[in-house]
């Protein structure tokens, strides 16, 4: 009995694992490569999948997903024989499972190497300030020859990026020393042309100021003159209306006599000639009322023609 016992202990676990070796559940965006004998049987998908135990077996299982590779720093000579530090990334999907295991060892290294040189031959066409400049030309030419490359691996380049290039340091140097006088140039520039502009901006202010000044005082004088000229002729007119007689013109003419000798600092005044003539004018008109005004001669002041008096002050005694 207990042979027997054994034998189909050894019969159940054989079972068990038959059944554990022909149910294959394969996860989502996954392939698997079967074999039968060694040689390429079909590709499982995600799912549930039945294969002959012991015949069938999994060669390789494959994401489908897209990888990120980051590619450590490679050194290459550009055109004008410097050499700069590349640090590369490479975003692929594998397309077809079966290409990706049989057309080559490790589709991986494959990538980097072909990145490598391929980065070299179009680094070595271009110079420093070229390849400095140009990034999203060397990310079109390297997916371009990594895509055609690698399509026959069942692998797809999507996109290739240049995460840094790195020049010696004594070109890093001298290309801060540039940028840093470049911006001093710059801030220069722009400060003269701000001192300029503010220069222009006051002159043309002041024009337009010593415009409108001019402009107003030259209207204020036409105004003062129109005014005096208007008063003139309004006074002319009303004396002209008025027909003075020579006795109120003499009387009006010793009235302005006292506003000549006004001051603190007048010294010496000068009587015209013509006061006489107004004098004997005066006393004409106030003898026809009441007879002479002064004295026997029946008049006031210089005879007519008699030439003009000088009156002069004594000064203050200290």
């Amino acid at each position: 009995m207990q042979p027997v016992i054994i034998v189909l202990i050894i019969l159940v676990v054989l079972v068990f694992i038959a059944l554990i070796k022909t149910i294959q559940v394969i996860p989502q965006a996954s392939a698997a490569i079967v074999e039968r004998f060694g040689r390429y049987t079909r590709t499982l998908n995600a799912g549930l999948n039945i294969v002959v135990p012991f015949i069938d077996s999994i060669r390789n299982r494959i994401d489908l997903r897209e990888q990120v590779v980051p590619f450590p720093p490679q050194p290459v000579i550009t055109q004008d024989n410097l050499v700069v530090n590349i640090d590369t990334v490479i975003y692929y999907q594998v397309t077809d499972a079966r290409a990706a295991t049989y057309e080559v060892a490790s589709y991986i290294q494959a990538i980097e190497q072909l990145t490598v040189t391929t980065l070299r031959n179009i680094i070595g066409g271009m110079d420093l300030e070229r390849t400095l400049t140009s990034r999203e030309e060397i990310n079109a030419a390297l997916r371009g020859v990594l895509d055609e490359a690698t399509g026959k691996w069942g692998i797809r380049v999507n996109r290739v990026e240049l995460k840094a290039i790195e020049p010696p340091t004594s070109i890093q140097d001298s290309m801060e020393k540039q940028m840093r006088a470049d911006r001093d140039k710059r801030a220069a520039i722009l400060t003269a042309e701000g001192i300029r502009q503010s220069q222009i901006l006051t002159a043309e202010g002041e024009k337009q100021s010593a415009i409108l000044r001019a402009e107003g005082e030259a209207k204020a004088a036409a105004l003062r003159a129109e005014g005096e000229a208007q008063a003139i002729r309004t006074v002319f007119e009303s004396i002209h209306a008025g027909d003075p007689d020579q006795k109120l013109l003499s009387y009006q003419y010793l009235q302005m006599l006292p506003k000549i000798a006004e001051g603190d600092a007048n010294k010496l005044w000068i009587v015209p000639s013509e006061i006489g003539d107004a004098l004997k004018g005066l006393s004409g008109a106030i003898g026809n009322f009441g007879g002479p005004l002064t004295g026997n001669s029946g008049s006031v002041g210089p005879q007519a023609g008699a030439p003009a008096t000088e009156r002069r002050e004594q000064p203050p005694l200290d």
